[in-house]
């Protein structure tokens, strides 16, 4: 690749993240899931669109999976552990005998309705068995659910991509044969080591990070995020579940007290954002729009099965026992979001020659689609015609720490030396611009918020906070008080710097 070349990528990809922001700030306002945009985007930009042809089912895969992974491993570091502690057994369940449940039960109804082979059939059904971490984080987030409920479907949704990801590659064996010892040995081992792969290296990093004096504020979250990262690529590299290990280790390393809390959650989301965008994208350009529309039938059926069949028997199956109410069963089986996870999936088959795997794909598509578009706007007001949110609901403060930046502010710090005029100087004297006004002071290693009769004494140490366009004119009141006191101006001390 020429260096002109590479200009031209990075001017395309940058404008195309540029337009997937705009476009996620206009699904939020119409109601729509951002994920159906980004797909929109991707075909628009495909060989049916603007012409770019885009058929390399391996990279998808590669580029995929490496999405995944880093969203999974951002559902995990945004998750709080006493909001899913109590649901960790159901949500294990309803991810492993969950996700059988429903591929066997949707691939037997796609094989009476569609006429599918039984390979063809289980694929469809492993693949859209599912939910997808993505698009649960980003809906179910915003809806005031029981902590119950939403627990169960976000660790349900951290789980679930591996026991899937298992099945889809052992059903994609060519030529089609079933061992069944095999085939539970191979699903056994694959989520126990993923799981205590992830389970260490997210212990490791919660007892190494704390105790690292690294340079700069910024490398925590870059080794936080790093480290959950190598839990997935260590599982992968073992033939172990590296979605699994990802969200475990992102999983512990949230809980763990590690320090710049703050700045790792939003590292990790916006990093998740970048990877969502470029997943649906390049997944909305593997699809050949052309060939959608005589998929629209088969999809159709295959998703009523999931949703209407499916998905509900592998809920009552695998929460039997677990005394969750009718009510909430009936909304976890209907929030059994899709998203990229089983499109992702799709290209499995494709890789390994499996026969009719291309239509399986476009099916998939198309199912994503319609039922993500339907039950992405159904889950709130069902939520309500179940109880499970009230009908005008009161919602928890939002505290958010914005940058100053954000804010058009700005944070001064002064110490009052032993030779400084500001000495006994209340507040009040000051006089600074408005809007800047001190709003800490550290004396003494006490810290307390001052009034205005408080009187600063040498060595204290002052926090104030101004705007930008009033920052230089606070900066020369400090200096003139400094300098000849609160009278400054009636001895011409206006602060200028020496």
């Amino acid at each position: 690749m020429s260096l002109q070349q590479l200009y031209e990528v990075l001017l395309a990809g940058g404008l195309v993240v540029l337009v997937s922001i705009v476009a996620t700030r206009l699904a939020s306002r119409a109601g729509l899931p951002s994920l159906l945009l980004f797909l929109a985007l991707g075909v628009a930009l495909g060989e049916d669109g603007l012409g770019v042809k885009f058929d390399d089912a391996q990279l998808a895969q590669d580029l995929g999976t490496a999405a995944l992974a880093v969203i999974l491993v951002e559902g995990g570091l945004t998750t709080t552990w006493s909001d899913i502690r109590g649901v960790i057994a159901p949500a294990g369940v309803l991810a492993t005998v969950g996700v059988g449940v429903s591929t066997v039960l949707t691939g037997a109804g796609t094989h009476v309705l569609l006429g599918l082979g039984w390979q063809e059939s289980l694929l469809l059904g492993a693949i859209v068995s599912s939910t997808d971490a993505a698009a649960v984080f980003s809906t179910l987030r915003v809806l005031p659910l029981p902590r119950r409920v939403a627990g169960l479907l976000e660790a349900e949704s951290g789980f679930n991509d591996a026991p899937s990801v298992i099945l889809v590659v052992l059903l994609s064996v060519t030529p089609f044969h079933l061992e069944a010892l095999n085939f539970v040995g191979h699903l056994v081992y694959e989520l126990a080591a993923g799981a205590a792969i992830g389970l260490v290296l997210g212990w490791l990093g919660a007892v190494v990070l704390p105790r690292l004096a690294l340079p700069a504020s910024g490398l925590y979250p870059l080794a936080t995020f790093g480290l959950a990262m190598v839990g997935f690529a260590a599982a992968g590299a073992s033939h172990a579940s590296g979605f699994l290990a990802a969200y475990l280790s992102g999983l512990v390393l949230a809980n763990a007290g590690l320090p710049h809390r703050a700045a790792t959650r939003s590292f990790a989301e916006g990093f998740a954002w970048l990877a969502q965008i470029g997943l649906f994208v390049l997944l909305g350009l593997l699809v050949t729009p052309s060939e959608l529309p005589s998929q629209i039938l088969p999809a159709l059926a295959a998703g009523l099965v999931l949703l209407l069949v499916a998905r509900p028997l592998a809920v009552a199956a695998s929460l039997t026992g677990f005394r969750i109410p009718w009510r909430e069963q009936a909304f976890l089986s209907a929030a059994g979001l899709r998203g990229a996870v089983p499109i992702v999936l799709a290209t499995f088959p494709i890789v390994r020659n499996v026969p009719g795997s291309d239509r399986l794909l476009n099916i998939v598509f198309v199912l994503v689609v319609v039922f993500t578009l339907l039950q992405g706007r159904s889950l709130a007001p069902l939520a309500r015609a179940l109880g499970l949110v009230p009908r005008e609901v009161t919602r928890e403060i939002l505290v958010e720490s914005a940058p100053l930046d954000v804010l058009d502010a700005e944070l001064l710090t002064i110490t009052v030396a032993p030779t400084s005029r500001l000495h006994a100087v209340s507040i009040i004297e000051l006089r600074l611009p408005k809007p800047s006004v001190v709003t800490l002071i550290i004396r003494g290693g006490r810290t307390f918020v001052p009034t205005e009769d408080t009187q600063l004494q040498a060595g204290d140490e002052l926090l104030i906070v101004t705007t930008r366009t009033r920052r230089e004119d606070t900066e020369r009141r400090l200096r003139a008080v400094s300098r000849r006191g609160p009278l400054a101006h009636w001895f011409d001390e206006y602060g200028d710097p020496d």
